[in-house]
């Protein structure tokens, strides 16, 4: 009686929920992102070698952030751009830089080389790509850029002080001028924390302008895309951060990134829940909220929209809503006097931004 049709079948189908309840307990995760070449990850330790090794070379300049830019112009402003399409906004960044002094940034682009870039043979982009790796949106493979954007920049300048992540679909706010005097002179600025008492024209303190949320709906999800307990001893997940991708770093800061081995071994693992995994958005801020946290100001100067958001984008501003107005809303910010840079942007708003960008871009 027991081993018929009936009872088989009926046990089988018992035996689906125990099944299901216990198979991710079981069975090894099905990773969906693909892991880091071990190629690239050799390139990787050898450029952070070499940019750490002169930071500390006993004939490398010694360079603090208790400065006058009166009197010492020469600390620039790294911008870094991760791109994996032709840069949309070159001719806007032409403008922004016009003019400018070239002793006061530099510029560096990583591309992703499996892709058909246009490489602009004039104009400030001109010869200013790294070399670079495949990238994948949503990976560790994004953390990887942007290391490799700081440890290039730290290795070719040793006046960058402070370095910006931006996309290719990323425009400027304000004009040169202003974010440089912001960034290196304001001592009004920065509305999280005045600036105490000092020399004029001396800002004592500087901080890595990056975002750090502590709390979201979505944070434990987060934190277990790798598995419940990849993460630790690590990584614990109260320690666990998120915040956006595109920051302002400080040299200390950017330093201390490349540096890292300890938790970048937990965040390069692949993820096996693609719709929770986005690894740029809670390395960075997880790492400096855990080995600097008074260092950073915990937000970002660079505007996004999350209206509307569509698989994890943000909302994409289109031609026909660029307007002085729409530029006055996205400066306002309530942690400093005005953001800088904002996303996201079609392509075809180049136009009309560029119609407004000497009136209203770079009117201070």
């Amino acid at each position: 009686m027991l081993s018929s049709p009936f009872i088989i079948a009926f046990s089988l189908l018992l035996s689906f929920p125990i099944l299901f309840f216990l198979a991710p307990r079981i069975l090894p995760p099905r990773h969906l992102s693909p892991p880091i070449p071990d190629s690239d990850e050799i390139d990787d330790a050898a450029l952070f070698r070499r940019a750490i090794s002169l930071s500390h070379h006993p004939n490398q300049p010694s360079r603090t952030f208790h400065l006058s830019t009166k009197k010492n112009p020469s600390f620039k402003i790294a911008f870094l751009f991760l791109t994996n399409t032709d840069i949309q906004f070159a001719p806007l960044w032409d403008r922004f830089f016009h003019n400018q002094p070239t002793n006061l940034y530099n510029i560096y682009v990583h591309a992703d080389p499996t892709v058909n870039i246009t490489r602009p043979d004039s104009g400030v982009f001109h010869n200013r790509f790294i070399p670079s790796k495949k990238t994948y949106r949503a990976s560790p493979t994004l953390i990887s850029a942007t290391r490799r954007l700081l440890a290039t920049a730290i290795l070719d300048d040793p006046a960058n002080a402070y370095f910006a992540v931006l996309s290719q679909h990323c425009i400027p706010l304000h004009s040169f001028r202003y974010v440089y005097r912001s960034l290196f002179v304001s001592k009004t600025f920065d509305k999280s924390e005045p600036e105490p008492e000092s020399e004029p024209g001396i800002r004592t303190k500087y901080r890595s302008f990056i975002e750090i949320i502590s709390k979201t709906p979505r944070m434990w999800k987060r934190y277990v895309a790798r598995g419940r307990y990849a993460m630790m001893p690590d990584v614990p997940f109260e320690k666990f951060r998120v915040g956006s991708q595109f920051f302002t770093l400080t040299r200390k800061h950017a330093l201390l990134i490349i540096a890292d081995r300890k938790l970048w071994r937990k965040f390069k693992l692949p993820c096996y829940r693609e719709d929770e995994c986005y690894p740029e958005e809670h390395y960075f801020p997880t790492l400096l909220s855990m080995a600097d946290p008074d260092g950073c100001t915990k937000y970002t100067l660079t505007r996004v929209n999350w209206t509307g958001t569509v698989n994890g984008h943000p909302y994409t501003y289109r031609s026909s809503e660029v307007s002085p107005e729409l530029i006055g809303r996205l400066r306002e910010s309530e942690n400093s006097e005005s953001y800088l840079f904002a996303r996201k942007f079609s392509p075809d708003c180049l136009k009309p931004l560029m119609r407004i960008a000497k009136s209203v871009l770079f009117k201070d």
